[in-house]
C-alpha cells in the first residue's frame, strides 16, 4: 500500500494541474482515459513516439565514404590539400556543375580558381610541379571526381595525358615551353589518339598519318573523341609514320593551318567535358615540335599506363560522390512515418555500396603504392581500371535504384553519376581490352587478336 501511496504521490506531483484544466475544456478526459486503457503495448508505444516528435532529433553519425579511414595513411601536409581540394569542389564547383552539365558547356570560369590549388602536374619534378607522390595524385582525382567526373576528366587531359606526354617524351626545350603554363594552367592542353575507327586498336591501326617533308611534317587523318580539344592551346597528335610505320607524337598548336576541330554534340555522359572531332588535312608540323622521345607506341603506353591508374581513382570518386549522395537522401526521405534508411532493404543496398566502394578503394590505394615505388605493370593498372569501373557501375545503379523517381533528377546529382559512370568505363582502354591485357600477364598466352 505503501509503494502505492508513493507512486500516486510522485505522479501527483509530475502533473501541470493547469494544462490539465486547459486540456479538459478541449477534450473529455475520462472518456480518453478509458480509450487509453483499452490500448495495448505497441499501440500504446506507438502513441507516445507520436507524442514525442516534438523531441530533439536523433544525432546521425557522419557521412564519410572513406569507411576504413585511408586518409589515415597521409601525412598531415597531404590530408590538408586533400581537404583543401574538397572544400574547394563542394563550394566552388558543385553549386554550378548541373547548371553546365545540361547545357553541354564547360564553366571556363573554375581555370584560373583550379590553378590556384596548384595541383596540376602533382607528380612531375620540375616546371612549377610540386612534385608529390602518385598516391596522393590518385586522391586529388578522386576528389574532383566525388563531386564531379567531368571536372576530373578535363584535369586529367591536361594533367596526365597532355603534361604527361611532354613530361615523359618531350625534348627538355619542349618541356621548359610547355610544362610551366600548362601547370598553371595559362595554356591548356588535349590529347589525340582515338579516331573515328580506331579505339582499342590503336597499337596498330592508326590511320593518321604522319610524312616527313622539306616543309616539316605533314599529318592527315580524323582524331575523335579528343576531350579539350575545342578550346586547346596545344594538341598531343600520335600519327603514324608512313616511312617506318612507327607512331610518332606531335605538338599541334592551336590555329595551325590544315587542323580543325569540330565539338561532338549529343552525349549522354561527361557532358561538361568539350570532345572534339579533329580533321587533318595536310597540316604541317614543324620537326621541333615533334615529341623528340616518341619513336613508338611504347612511349604512347607509357603515357598511358600513367593516366590509366589515375581514371580507376576517378571511378572511385564517381562511386564515393553517388554512395555518399544515396545515404544523404535515404536518411532524409521519408516514407510511412519514417527515414527509408530505417528499412532493412534500403540498408542492405547501402551496405552493398559501401562494400564494393571499400574495395575498390583499397586497392587503387596498393596500385598507387607500386607506382611510388617503380614496381607499376601494365596489367596492375588494367585490373584497376577494369574492377573500379565495373564495380562504379553496380554503385551508382544501387544508388539511383534507393531513390526511387527523383534519381532520375539532375538535382540530386546521383542521375549525373549514373551516366558518367559509362563514360569512365569505356575510355582509356575498355574492359575487354584491359581484361585481355591482365589474362596475358596471368597466363602467360596473348589473346589479341
Amino acid at each position: 500500500m505503501f509503494s502505492k501511496i508513493k507512486k500516486a504521490y510522485q505522479l501527483f506531483k509530475s502533473i501541470d494541474f493547469e494544462q490539465l484544466d486547459k486540456l479538459s475544456r478541449k477534450i473529455d478526459l475520462p472518456k480518453a482515459m478509458e480509450s487509453f486503457s483499452k490500448l495495448d503495448d505497441k499501440q500504446l508505444k506507438g502513441l507516445m513516439k507520436m507524442l514525442d516528435g516534438g523531441r530533439p532529433k536523433k544525432e546521425l553519425p557522419p557521412i564519410n565514404g572513406d569507411f576504413y579511414e585511408l586518409h589515415l595513411r597521409l601525412s598531415d601536409e597531404d590530408r590538408a590539400l586533400q581537404l583543401k581540394v574538397r572544400d574547394f569542389m563542394e563550394h566552388e564547383i558543385r553549386p554550378l556543375v548541373n547548371h553546365y552539365w545540361l547545357r553541354d558547356e564547360f564553366p571556363f570560369e573554375i581555370i584560373p580558381k583550379l590553378a590556384e590549388l596548384n595541383i596540376c602536374g602533382l607528380t612531375y619534378k620540375g616546371y612549377g610541379c610540386a612534385g608529390k607522390s602518385s598516391l596522393m595524385e590518385g586522391i586529388i582525382a578522386m576528389e574532383i571526381a566525388r563531386i564531379d567526373a567531368s571536372v576530373a576528366t578535363f584535369f586529367g587531359v591536361q594533367s596526365g595525358l597532355a603534361m604527361g606526354s611532354i613530361y615523359l617524351c618531350g625534348s627538355e626545350e619542349q618541356k621548359q615551353e610547355w610544362l610551366p603554363a600548362m601547370q598553371q594552367m595559362k595554356l591548356i592542353g588535349a590529347f589525340g589518339l582515338t579516331e573515328p575507327e580506331v579505339g582499342s586498336g590503336a597499337a596498330g591501326g592508326l590511320t593518321v598519318t604522319a610524312r616527313k617533308t622539306d616543309r616539316g611534317w605533314v599529318l592527315n587523318g580524323q582524331k575523335k573523341w579528343i576531350g579539350n580539344a575545342p578550346f586547346a592551346d596545344v594538341t598531343i597528335i600520335w600519327a603514324k609514320d608512313v616511312d617506318d610505320g612507327e607512331v610518332k607524337g606531335f605538338l599541334v598548336r592551336k590555329g595551325a593551318p590544315g587542323f580543325e576541330v569540330e565539338k561532338i554534340k549529343g552525349k549522354m555522359a561527361l557532358r561538361i567535358v568539350q570532345n572534339g572531332l579533329i580533321t587533318l588535312r595536310d597540316c604541317i608540323v614543324p620537326e621541333n615540335d615533334r615529341l623528340q622521345h616518341a619513336n613508338s607506341f611504347k612511349d604512347t603506353a607509357k603515357v598511358l599506363q600513367l593516366t590509366r591508374a589515375g581514371v580507376a581513382w576517378m571511378a572511385v570518386g564517381c562511386a564515393n560522390g553517388a554512395y555518399e549522395n544515396a545515404l544523404d537522401y535515404t536518411r532524409k526521405r521519408k516514407q510511412f512515418g519514417k527515414p527509408i534508411a530505417s528499412f532493412q532493404l534500403i540498408q542492405n543496398h547501402l551496405v552493398e555500396m559501401l562494400s564494393n566502394l571499400t574495395a575498390m578503394q583499397t586497392l587503387v590505394y596498393r596500385l598507387s603504392e607500386l607506382q611510388d615505388a617503380g614496381m607499376l605493370r601494365d596489367e596492375h593498372a588494367s585490373l584497376a581500371k577494369v574492377f573500379c569501373t565495373l564495380r562504379t557501375r553496380d554503385i551508382v545503379s544501387q544508388a539511383r535504384e534507393v531513390m526511387g523517381g527523383n534519381g532520375i533528377l539532375l538535382e540530386y546529382d546521383v542521375a549525373r553519376f549514373l551516366a558518367d559512370a559509362e563514360a569512365i568505363y569505356s575510355y582509356e582502354g575498355t574492359k575487354e581490352i584491359n581484361s585481355l591485357i591482365v589474362g596475358r600477364s596471368i597466363t602467360g598466352f596473348s589473346a589479341f587478336v
